[in-house]
């Protein structure tokens, strides 16, 4: 697998805030609103005390420069910035490897995963009932959004919403899959689950190491 190109601004967050500039020179206060307008903390992390500091590197970098400034009643001046030719540069190649480099994610959901034989059977199921029961809501209310979206907003722009539903349905998906092994005890090693805890010890490692390796 390629490894990720070291970015001079790594941040999500200075992806974002390019992405705002490109349709016209704003000041942070508006890049903020915008973002959270659209969307854009649902669609990366965001951590919006760092963005003025992000605003600060994409200048220091030459991918924003100010633009002028601007003052709204009592409120302190506001400086402006807008975009730069390697800035338009910058946000295209970080759009392209993002799109077409896959790269290693670490859901909390996996972690858990890896870590559950600390609780028995019994619980884990009863958890990822409720968890399943919680996404099947969740992918409800986004089908009838996007189906509201779809009216008026172009596909183009609703393809991350549509990439949230797809990853939402096949995690539903795996978990009722998982959760019906441990219902008719297909699950492999179940028996031997249960009697870790019958006898009050905890899973040891996996024996032979990293299975997956």
């Amino acid at each position: 697998m390629r490894v990720a190109k070291r970015r001079k601004v790594s941040n999500m967050l200075g992806l974002a805030v390019l992405s705002t500039l490109v349709a016209k020179p704003m000041h942070p206060y508006e890049m903020a609103a915008a973002l959270k307008a659209r969307g854009k903390d649902d669609d990366m992390a965001i951590k919006w005390g760092s963005l003025y500091t992000v605003v600060r590197n994409l200048e220091k970098h030459g991918f924003i420069e100010v633009a002028g400034s601007s003052r709204d009643g009592a409120h302190p001046e506001r400086t402006i910035y807008r975009i730069t030719d390697a800035g338009r540069d910058e946000y295209a190649d970080w759009v392209r490897e993002l799109l077409g480099t896959p790269e290693p994610e670490q859901p909390k959901f996996k972690a858990a995963l890896s870590v559950s034989g600390i609780l028995r059977p019994e619980e884990v199921a009863r958890l990822l009932r409720r968890r399943v029961a919680l996404l099947e809501a969740e992918i409800a209310g986004r089908r009838e959004a996007l189906a509201g979206w779809r009216r008026d907003v172009p596909r183009l722009f609703l393809v991350e919403a549509e990439y949230d539903l797809a990853m939402r349905e096949a995690e539903a998906s795996w978990t009722r899959s998982l959760l019906a092994e441990l219902a008719d005890g297909t699950f492999p090693g179940l028996d031997l689950w249960r009697r870790w805890h019958d006898t009050g010890q905890t899973p040891p490692d996996f024996p032979e190491g990293d299975p997956h390796l």
